[in-house]
């Protein structure tokens, strides 16, 4: 998590240092050129306060779906990402530009509350009730706020984190 922490801070200083060139490159709306950027957005961020406040979450809950290996690791961020970056390419306003990685804290967020329930483990419960009173006030993020936050990022990323766990189901059941 440490590399993927340095990642973004890496990208976030090439982009600063480049006068914000790597911001068009969030996603856009209903335009096919942007499809493509439902996998690059996640890793840039709209300045430096943005990206400090995703940093923590970031580093902590992905630490914590990381325990599951790394395969599993790899299918939630997809996953997530993917249901995410179509929620905000489906119901965004048009002419906004969404990116950062809200979407995969809060589809990481959703996983690790619910993947205990579908994996039948008092242990990874134990740990979703934790988070939950670390995390939980996040949850409102879901829904329409504050001008300039993408809760379509965050609900689709939510929705992306129980679809994950259902699949994780799916895979430690057969």
């Amino acid at each position: 998590m440490a590399v993927l922490v340095a990642v973004l801070w890496g990208l976030e200083a090439l982009d600063q240092l480049s006068g914000n060139r790597l911001d068009p490159y969030g996603i856009e709306p209903r335009r096919l050129d942007s499809l493509d950027h439902v996998f690059l957005a996640p890793w840039l961020h709209g300045g430096w306060s943005h990206l400090v406040s995703n940093t923590v979450p970031f580093f902590g809950l992905g630490v914590l779906v990381a325990l599951d290996g790394w395969r599993r690791f790899a299918l939630t961020t997809m996953v997530v990402t993917v249901v995410s970056g179509a929620a905000v390419w489906f119901l965004s306003p048009p002419g906004a530009v969404t990116l950062g990685a809200s979407g995969l804290v809060f589809g990481w967020l959703t996983y690790v509350l619910v993947r205990g329930f579908y994996a039948r483990s008092g242990a990874q419960v134990a740990i979703g009730v934790v988070v939950f009173l670390v995390y939980g006030g996040l949850l409102w993020g879901v829904l329409p706020s504050e001008a300039g936050v993408s809760w379509q990022a965050h609900l689709g990323g939510a929705v992306g984190g129980l679809l994950a766990a259902r699949l994780r189901r799916r895979r430690t059941s057969s």
